[in-house]
């Protein structure tokens, strides 16, 4: 048999309609069943693209020339859109941007899990996709004698310089954008990653969905900061709603942004935000949803699919600080939650008592290994709660859900391969995938966070 060749050439120039997109938000075109990714493009338009890249079984491109435009195209707001690399999706529609998220879920499910009758619903839509972050940490550079702050270029430690992030909290994105002018007035040195000199590296600014209160994170290289007293006044100064400066050390020549060792500079140590009637104390290091509207909506299906009447007893596995163990506890007889991360759990018994939640117990630990225990100990109960990170569960973590053989299990997922795989997996262990309903927690981007519900067959 004759060896198959590509049909284009690397560096070629060609005209090619769009008939798909990626997972990733990437146009997909075909010449003679050999299919080419390209970036912004999107079905139904045609355009002249630049082959870039050549493989065996798939080419990649770059769009030179829109030839015929989709409706579904627009301009997107962001002036640094097509440099940056935290939003892939703006060039779309948000109607288009929904239906592609949904069908993420629905390939997934038919081409792993090999299962095409489970109902995917539409995505549960944000009113309003932009300005929904809660959280910006953006880091601080120096070009030309201007201090910079922005997010990096693609594929690259290269700061742009910015004045907005549209998808951000207004009120965060103007306190960054002040501070480079307050960096800049008191001479304190901005970070070189190259050489691992300067001061600032980072300032990362937390707000309160509800509560509006906002606290200020200046992550540095060293353990002082030059005219600190000066700084904290020009700081408190930007924003009424700031509650505390919290001064955040990280030495390390690194990726990772924050440091272990912080102390306040001035105010409170944390801020406090809510989700539906519970309230949560945020720290400088605390994980929270970075889109707190749309985690009520998350966490209000999760109860939903959980079918909790007041009699059940719950595992939240990957329990993290709580909250889904706390907001499924107003409606169980009781609920156990695991994690490994022990601030976590710590963080996680706080807010129990902040919020006089009595019938919720947290426990430091891996899930695959303590769930056995408890079954051991003879722990009966109703609804498994799963909410792992992007890797999805491990398989020790599902054997041991499978042999605790629960009534249902609620899968919360924020990766919609590993989800697929992982029901598989549940699925030959006698569970029955009922329906998917994915959430909109990330607008803008081509992340999808979704809830599945599973039933034990009788």
């Amino acid at each position: 048999m004759a060896k198959r060749t590509a049909p284009v050439k690397k560096n070629e120039y060609i005209n090619l309609t769009f008939v798909d997109l990626t997972h990733e938000g990437d146009g997909v075109g075909k010449i003679d069943g050999y299919p080419i990714f390209v970036p912004y493009g999107l079905p139904g338009e045609k355009a002249k693209v630049k082959v870039v890249k050549v493989k065996k079984n798939i080419a990649f491109g770059k769009l030179v020339e829109l030839i015929e435009p989709s409706e579904d195209r627009i301009e997107p707001p962001c002036e640094v859109f097509y440099q940056c690399g935290g939003c892939q999706i703006q060039h779309m529609t948000y109607e288009r941007q929904l239906k592609m998220k949904q069908k993420q879920v629905q390939d997934v499910m038919h081409k792993i899990a090999h299962m095409s009758d489970v109902p995917v619903h539409p995505v549960m839509v944000m009113d309003d996709p932009w300005s929904y972050r809660n959280k910006i940490q953006i880091p601080v550079g120096k070009r030309d004698g201007r201090v910079l702050t922005g997010f990096y270029q693609k594929r690259s430690h290269q700061i742009i310089d910015m004045d907005t992030c549209p998808v951000q909290n207004e009120a965060n994105d103007h306190i960054v954008r002040e501070m480079r002018g307050i960096i800049e007035d008191l001479g304190i040195e901005p970070y070189d990653e190259k050489n691992h000199r300067g001061v600032i590296r980072h300032i990362v600014v937390r707000a309160g969905y509800h509560t509006n209160e906002i606290m200020v994170v200046l992550v540095t290289r060293t353990k002082d900061i030059p005219r600190v007293k000066e700084l904290i006044v020009r700081i408190r100064e930007l924003d009424s709603n700031i509650k505390g400066i919290i001064h955040n050390v990280n030495p390390k020549q690194t990726n990772v942004i924050m440091g272990r060792n912080s102390k306040t500079l001035w105010g409170e140590d944390v801020i406090i935000d809510k989700i539906g009637d519970l309230e949560f104390a945020i720290s400088a290091h605390s994980f929270f949803q970075v889109n707190p509207g749309q985690t009520e909506k998350l966490y209000e299906q999760v109860q939903k699919y959980a079918e909790l009447t007041g009699s059940e007893t719950v595992i939240d596995a990957y329990c993290g600080i709580g909250s889904i163990s706390l907001f499924l506890a107003q409606h169980a007889k009781k609920v156990y939650g695991v994690e490994v991360v022990p601030q976590a759990v710590d963080d996680a018994k706080d807010n129990a008592k902040r919020n006089h939640i009595e019938n919720a117990e947290f426990f430091v630990g891996e899930a695959e290994k303590v769930m056995p225990w408890w079954r051991a100990q003879g722990l009966q109960l109703d609804v498994i709660v799963v909410d792992p990170p992007r890797k999805g569960c491990d398989e020790e973590l599902l054997k041991a859900m499978i042999e605790m053989k629960p009534k249902r299990i609620v899968y919360v997922s924020c990766n919609p391969s590993t989800l697929a795989r992982d029901i598989k997996i549940l699925a030959d262990g006698g569970y029955e995938a009922k329906e998917i309903q994915p959430v909109d927690m990330f607008p803008q981007s081509n992340h999808i966070e979704s809830v599945t519900r599973l039933e034990l067959k009788l």
